[in-house]
């Protein structure tokens, strides 16, 4: 497969080669996500509109899950959401980050701590908060800054939930929006943990334990279908 490439205009490309080569969890030379890459960019003309393909195809052809969430190596690597056809945040944050370099977009992942006043009932009951700590998202470098893309909620379940989805023009920040579209309190920033060129699933799953009291027992235990649940949020 001829592999398309981008040119980023990079001043310092050693500073920027941690973003461009492959990582354990931003698998961008894992097959699949090669081509799943290759085909979404196909006939684009720039690293902007390359950039903004892949956000939406991430964001709208793999359903946001949190549920039956598994915290191994291999069930977090980007691979795993084209695999599934699922993922919650984190992994679908590794997926436009790996996809974006196999083009040759310098991408990282980024981490915060977020509220989220609208999340599921059944969810908040077994997280006992509705705290969600380590909120994946990714930085992807367009036109001389980093821009963040946040592709965690597909379009369909954003319609259900009636959640205002994010868009993305790969010039300003694509970040949660602070009230639904009935005006009720959504999302909220707490807490920015930074930005990675690979998952620190360590660190994650410490900041996990601190904050999730037993949630070794919860994270693969709920089950159901979020899409579906949606509706009634």
């Amino acid at each position: 497969m001829n592999r398309p490439f981008f040119a980023a205009n990079l001043a310092d490309s050693a500073a920027f080669a941690p973003y461009l080569r492959p990582g354990v969890f931003v698998d961008s030379d894992h097959p699949a996500v090669i081509e799943f890459a290759c085909a979404r960019v196909e006939g684009c003309e720039n690293v902007r509109e390359a950039a903004v393909r892949l956000y939406y195809a991430v964001r709208d052809e793999f359903l946001y899950d949190p549920y039956g969430i598994d915290t191994s190596v291999e069930a977090l690597k980007a691979s795993r959401v084209i695999e599934v056809g699922r993922g919650f945040c984190v992994p679908k944050a590794a997926l436009l980050a790996a996809a974006a370099r196999v083009v040759g977009i310098p991408a990282r992942v980024g981490y915060a701590d977020v509220r989220n006043h609208l999340t599921s009932p059944r969810l908040r009951e077994a997280m006992g908060t509705d705290l969600f700590v380590f909120h994946g998202y990714t930085e992807l470098w367009i036109d001389g800054r980093w821009v963040k893309a946040t592709p965690a909620f597909n379009r369909t379940l954003c319609e259900k939930a009636g959640i205002k989805p994010l868009e993305f023009d790969g010039r300003h920040d694509s970040l949660f929006h602070e009230f639904d579209v009935a005006g009720r309190r959504h999302m909220e920033y707490v807490r920015d943990r930074g930005t990675f060129a690979d998952l620190p699933r360590e660190e994650m799953l410490a900041a996990w334990a601190e904050h999730y009291p037993g949630y070794e027992r919860w994270a693969g235990s709920v089950k159901g279908d979020f899409q579906a649940e949606a509706q009634g949020m």
